[in-house]
């Protein structure tokens, strides 16, 4: 841009992450966890009816102990998961296997069913016209299946990095994929650690989108705090303007 000097700093680059951040996930969880029992009622019957969400939720702890390698696979060890409810339940190998990608399926297909919070796509589409857009999920979630995909150029899923935030290669992949600089790019996040923390420890600018009031825990906090995404494009213009305040002329 005309009038730069060397020394301003600019942002090129905004990195997403996706649930309760671009939307509220509990809705479509809560319906896929009922789509996958209902299938799993009809389909294996004595699977999971033993089971209540505690008992569900202690089960699948226990496979993440046995299966250690898969703790950045979320569809990973939840496919292990039904498999084995399966094998518990007395069904054999091959039809537990069959039955654990057919029920996660059905998970999958309603997880993705998330409802974009109401100002989400007007503000991607401002942004969009200035910046380059990713994704960084732990989850697997797809952008690309929801209305928000048109703006995104680019979406990492932790699955597919081997490592979840805040592991540092979840935001090396985005560096490595623009060729931006660290101090280039503002990562938007609910999680403090997660997302604030390991955008943070690789250099990033950050944006904590609190839109449920929760407090700051006790760590740096992050460079703006937001509740609604409307206040994303100032607070990227904040952030620019005080870097360059203390930027050296």
């Amino acid at each position: 841009m005309t009038g730069r000097t060397s020394t301003e700093v600019d942002i090129t680059v905004i990195t997403f992450d996706l649930d309760n951040t671009l939307w509220d996930v509990e809705p479509a969880l809560l319906r896929a966890e009922q789509a996958q029992q209902d299938w799993l009622r009809l389909h294996r019957p004595g699977a999971v009816e033993h089971y209540d969400h505690e008992a569900l939720w202690e089960f699948k702890k226990s496979v993440w102990r046995r299966h250690p390698q898969m703790l950045h696979h979320v569809s990973q060890i939840r496919i292990q998961m039904l498999y084995e409810l399966q094998v518990a339940a007395g069904y054999p190998e091959k039809q537990a296997r069959s039955g654990a990608e057919q029920a996660f399926a059905v998970f999958l297909a309603e997880r993705q069913q998330v409802k974009l919070y109401e100002e989400a796509l007007a503000v991607l589409e401002t942004l969009a016209g200035k910046f380059t857009l990713g994704a960084l999920t732990n989850g697997n979630a797809d952008v690309y299946k929801t209305d928000a995909g048109d703006y995104f150029d680019f979406a990492f899923l932790a699955e597919e990095v081997g490592a979840s935030k805040p592991h540092p290669d979840m935001f090396h992949a985005a560096l490595q994929r623009t060729g931006a600089a660290p101090h280039n790019v503002v990562h938007v996040g609910d999680d403090p650690e997660h997302d604030i923390a390991g955008a943070q420890a690789v250099g990033m600018q950050t944006v904590w989108m609190n839109s449920r009031g929760k407090e700051w825990p006790d760590r740096p906090r992050a460079s703006r705090e937001i509740s609604n995404l409307r206040q994303l494009p100032q607070a990227i213009a904040e952030i620019v303007a005080a870097e360059n305040i203390r930027a050296p002329g």
